[in-house]
Order: C-alpha cells, then sequence, then structure tokens
C-alpha cells in the first residue's frame, strides 16, 4: 500500500468536498492549502440557509445555458467563491495559498482568486471558460493540472 503524494492527498479532499455539492449541473470542490494544512474548503450551491438547487430546480438548465456562459443566471456559489468567504468568515488569511480545484475555475472565480492573494491552483479537469487561463496567467498565478503537476 503506498502513500499518496501531497497533491493526490489535497485534491482527492477536494473531490471528497464536491460529494456536498448541491448544484443541479456540476459537482466541484475547492480546498485552500498551505504549508501542507487546509485552510478552507468549499464546494458550490446555494447561499446559506437558501433551497437548494437539487430541491426547486436549476434556471439554466431550464433555459438551456451552456456550461461557462451566463454565471449570473445561477442562484449558486461556485466552490472558489465558497473557500473565500469562509476563509473570510473565520478571520483565516489564504495570502499565497494553493488551491486544489476539481475544475479549472471560471474567469469570475479566477478574479477573486488573484485578488485573494492565492499563488497557485492545481486543477483535475479543464472548464469552458478561456478567459480564466489568460487572467491568471497574466497575474502570475501558477496553474498546474495534476497529471501535468
Amino acid at each position: 500500500m503506498s502513500r499518496p503524494s501531497w497533491k493526490e492527498y489535497f485534491m482527492d479532499i477536494a473531490f471528497l468536498v464536491a460529494k456536498r455539492a448541491t448544484c443541479r449541473r456540476r459537482r466541484v470542490g475547492a480546498v485552500a492549502v498551505r504549508d501542507k494544512r487546509i485552510l478552507a474548503s468549499g464546494y458550490n450551491g446555494a447561499p446559506a440557509g437558501l433551497p437548494h438547487c437539487l430541491d426547486i430546480g436549476c434556471l439554466r438548465e431550464e433555459l438551456d445555458v451552456p456550461s461557462g456562459e451566463r454565471h449570473e443566471l445561477c442562484r449558486g456559489l461556485h466552490a472558489e467563491q465558497n473557500v473565500i468567504i469562509q476563509a473570510a468568515y473565520h478571520g483565516v488569511s489564504i495570502k499565497e495559498a494553493t488551491i486544489y480545484c476539481t475544475n479549472l475555475p471560471c474567469s469570475i472565480c479566477s478574479k477573486m482568486i488573484i485578488n485573494a492573494g492565492i499563488r497557485e491552483i492545481i486543477y483535475q479537469d479543464g472548464y469552458a471558460d478561456p478567459m480564466s487561463k489568460e487572467m491568471l496567467t497574466a497575474a502570475g498565478v501558477k496553474l498546474a493540472q495534476l497529471d501535468e503537476a
């Protein structure tokens, strides 16, 4: 029995966190890490205390909105947004952290990641939003797909 690498370990945790997601279209998990310690985690879903999309339906699904488009029509928060919010809510700095995401963040999350001071994103799968990679690269945020990490 072999031990997973640190990258595999934290990505496995991100996938476990994603199981809590309440989005009907995609389950995404994210974990912010610094010095091999988890700082915050998040998954995609409706804001705290509001009905979940699993229970009341999805406007984007009803309108057949393609992935990566018209984010404003979604009532849920993305996993990466929830990582940043949870860290702030609990007074935990995520400056210079690495974020492990099941998917490459969208452009909206990428802007938040840049301004939060996150230095690296390790992700498993891509996402249909080419602007996110462009912005992250321009801002000097290191990107690594797990298979290439």
